[in-house]
């Protein structure tokens, strides 16, 4: 059974994307939208209305800071999952100022998705019994 939830991958590495892809199928989602860079992402997030997007930090064109500002000026209801190596807390800080709902540290691991992935699905459990 899946779990209904549309994903966006967002990271420059097309290495990273393909691992992050491959982690959420396995997590039960399915379709799952891959972006090069904060430019793309944007679009895609105007077009296909995820639900969740990971996203990198430092990334060329667009970083993820950036993107991330333009998302939530978009549609604020979509959860937006910064990805970082060390040494980005900097960048950490201003991402959860800009409205992140979370971060994960690289290299992400299949627990660390799928306790992003419950924590999601209960927010929406939780948000569609408030209507």
């Amino acid at each position: 059974m899946t779990n209904n939830l549309k994903v966006l991958v967002c990271d420059d590495s097309v290495l990273i994307r393909k691992k992050l892809k491959s982690t959420l199928e396995k997590c039960k989602c399915e379709g799952v939208l891959e972006a090069e860079n904060g430019a793309v992402a944007v679009e895609m997030v105007k077009e296909h209305k995820p639900d969740l997007v990971f996203m990198d930090i430092v990334m060329p064109d667009k970083d993820g800071i950036e993107a991330l500002t333009e998302i939530r000026q978009l549609d604020d209801s979509v959860k937006v999952v910064m990805a970082s190596s060390a040494g980005t807390q900097n960048h950490l800080k201003k991402a959860l100022e800009q409205g992140a709902f979370d971060f994960i540290q690289k290299p992400i691991t299949l627990e660390s998705i799928t306790n992003i992935i419950e924590k999601i699905l209960k927010d929406k459990k939780e948000g569609s019994l408030n209507v």
